[in-house]
């Protein structure tokens, strides 16, 4: 995005530590595969596979897959699984014609020059190939990023321009999706309250590392007990913490 003066995301990814902390995100991507409907023989492109969970689901299904994810962790993660995974940038595919469909679940909130990504999908798929994705929509985890925001504030750090994620409404990815060529067969924005299977505090420390890059030892633990007890109100029941996703999914065809 031209106009984001926010700083370079500094996120890594631990597939030992996402498995405990998120391992949610590839078991709740149930709804956009069936979305998707892949058939025995099709060539699919796995827009930010992560440690190929979802991958391997669809090449059990009899897909010809190819993952691609920003992470090297996570890329070698899927490879171990013996898919083919390559490190890849959703900003800077290379494809041509290369896939009936592109699936995405739970990455393109990570990608923030979307018309990029956009234009990148449009080259890999075939005429007539179907972009079909799910991830953050405008409101997701607002709670969380409201207390993070909140805590950086006391210590004179501008979390906006640390904020290393695009969650955006229905109308707004609708509109970019038509202008790079695409026909909108559905978008649905949700709530999905998401339990963490830890403390939020595991989820802070997957997920939101670039908001907090200018804080270790002590001054990190203080600032992420901050953040829990700000959230605890709001987010910490009975049962555990719940985070306050809100999900944007999709199923678009290139024209």
């Amino acid at each position: 995005m031209a106009n984001d003066c926010r700083k370079e995301t500094v996120q890594t990814w631990n597939p030992a530590e996402y498995a405990r902390n998120a391992g949610f995100v590839p078991a709740l991507g149930t709804g956009v595969l069936e979305l998707l409907a892949p058939r025995a023989g099709e060539r699919v492109l796995d827009l930010g596979c992560g440690d190929g969970v979802l991958t391997e689901q669809l090449v059990a299904g009899g897909c010809y897959v190819v993952g691609v994810d920003a992470s090297p962790e996570q890329v070698e993660a899927a490879r171990r699984r013996g898919l083919q995974a390559f490190v890849r940038r959703g900003e800077t595919l290379d494809y041509a014609a290369a896939f009936d469909a592109v699936f995405s679940n739970a990455a393109l909130h990570w990608m923030r020059d979307a018309d990029a990504v956009i234009a990148g999908v449009s080259r890999a798929l075939v005429p007539g190939g179907r972009f079909v994705a799910e991830f953050g929509g405008v409101g997701c985890v607002a709670k969380i990023r409201r207390a993070i925001h909140a805590a950086l504030a006391t210590r004179g750090v501008d979390a906006a321009l640390l904020d290393p994620w695009y969650f955006p409404s229905e109308v707004e990815y609708a509109a970019k999706l038509q202008a790079g060529g695409f026909h909108v067969h559905s978008m649905v924005l949700f709530d999905r309250p998401t339990p963490l299977p830890t403390d939020v505090i595991g989820w802070l420390e997957t997920f939101a590392q670039n908001l907090l890059r200018d804080f270790a030892g002590a001054a990190r633990a203080a600032l992420l007990v901050e953040i829990r007890d700000r959230l605890a109100p709001e987010l910490l029941g009975a049962e555990g913490w719940v985070a306050d996703y809100v999900r944007l999914r999709f199923h678009a065809q290139k024209l």
